[in-house]
């Protein structure tokens, strides 16, 4: 009975990972396509990546992306962080508001923050460009760092601070010896969740970009008006940047531990 009972979920869970994973394979496997057709592989060639790589617009878009992304996930992080220590340390109706205040931006309809940023820079007559992006992507990757730190700090010893700093630490000392150590897990995951927010986000940069600059997801909605097959070579670099960043940050964790073990 237990075996009829598997095979269903087996079949069920093969289906999901084929409808989240085939769609990505399809796409890496049609940019190496020789035509440029979208439905038909003629054969292998690189000349997609070629014209991706040739082509100034794409590349400045992956380069506004990136860089965007990585200020974006440092300057939320560290932000993030500092708050929910402030906040684990302020009275209780001081951190439910807060705590509210920040759940905003991540309940809010991207289109609604999106179109309220660009009524803030415009009220302040402030030229739309990089730095509205990446502000913009600052505000709404902090809240999701807050909601991964938040939880950590609450799991600890109140206490550990004082202890910390009774056996002679600085309250820095304490802080980065001490506190960051045992909430590093939700500062990691806060980071890689802020990180993919801001790479792949395109509803609120949409509206806060001017003057030329465009991350790859307004780079691909304009793209995708017409047939180009450089789309699924952007898209498919787009996926190795991403696994080879999730790669990195799991396995540099396991290096270390066997290291320490040996």
């Amino acid at each position: 009975m237990e075996k009829k009972k598997s095979i269903p979920s087996k079949i069920i869970l093969v289906l999901t990972l084929l409808f989240f994973y085939l769609p990505i394979a399809y796409i890496i496997l049609f940019s190496f396509n020789d035509s440029r057709s979208l439905t038909k592989f003629s054969g292998f060639s690189l000349q997609w990546y070629e014209k991706m790589f040739s082509d100034s617009t794409m590349m400045s878009a992956v380069l506004y992306t990136i860089i965007i992304a990585v200020i974006a996930t440092a300057v939320s992080t560290i932000v993030g962080i500092i708050t929910a220590i402030g906040l684990s340390k302020s009275r209780r109706i001081v951190r439910n508001m807060v705590e509210q205040i920040n759940n905003l931006p991540v309940l809010n309809p991207d289109i609604v923050t999106g179109i309220g940023l660009l009524m803030l820079f415009s009220a302040f007559a402030i030229n739309k460009g990089f730095m509205t992006m990446l502000l913009a992507h600052i505000m709404f990757c902090i809240p999701y760092v807050m909601l991964s730190v938040t939880p950590k700090l609450r799991s600890l010893d109140p206490n550990i601070t004082d202890a910390a700093m009774d056996l002679g630490a600085t309250p820095f000392q304490a802080l980065y010896k001490v506190i960051v150590p045992q909430i590093k897990p939700g500062i990691v995951s806060g980071a890689l969740i802020a990180f993919t927010m801001s790479f792949d986000d395109f509803i609120i940069s949409y509206f806060v970009t001017g003057n030329g600059v465009q991350n790859i997801s307004i780079l691909v909605y304009t793209m995708s008006k017409r047939v180009n097959p450089s789309i699924n070579a952007l898209s498919t670099l787009v996926i190795v940047i991403i696994t080879v960043a999730l790669g990195i940050v799991n396995l540099v964790p396991i290096i270390r531990e066997k290291k320490k073990r040996k």
